[in-house]
C-alpha cells in the first residue's frame, strides 16, 4: 500500500526516545513501529533466535547423520520419535512465541 499522507503529533523528549528505541529493538521503522501499534498489531521481538536456530540445525545434522547410517546398514532401526516430538514441541512454542501468546 502506498504511503501518500502525513500525519503530525506531538510527543515529549522522552516519548520520541522511547518509540525510537522499541523500533529499534523490533527492526523497524518509527513509522511502521507506530502504525503497526495504532492499528493493533502486535509487535513480537523475539530475542536469542539465533542460538535456537543453530540448536535446530545441529539436532538436523545429527538426525541425517543417523539416516545415512541406516542408510549404509551400520544401524537397524532407530526411534526417532522422541526427537519428533520434541521438534514438534520446539516448533509450537516458536509459532507461539512468534503470535505473542
Amino acid at each position: 500500500m502506498k504511503k501518500d499522507t502525513t500525519l503530525s503529533i506531538r510527543l515529549s523528549k522522552l516519548e520520541l526516545d522511547i518509540i525510537r528505541t522499541e523500533a529499534k529493538k523490533a527492526h523497524l521503522s518509527q513509522s511502521d513501529y507506530v502504525t503497526q501499534c495504532c492499528l493493533g498489531q502486535q509487535v513480537v521481538v523475539m530475542d536469542g533466535l539465533k542460538e535456537v536456530l543453530t540448536e535446530l540445525r545441529r539436532i538436523g545434522n545429527n538426525v541425517n547423520q543417523l539416516a545415512v547410517l541406516c542408510n549404509m546398514g551400520k544401524l537397524n532401526a532407530v526411534n526417532l520419535d522422541g526427537v519428533q516430538k520434541s521438534l514438534s514441541e520446539i516448533g509450537r512454542t516458536l509459532r507461539e512465541m512468534q503470535e505473542g501468546r
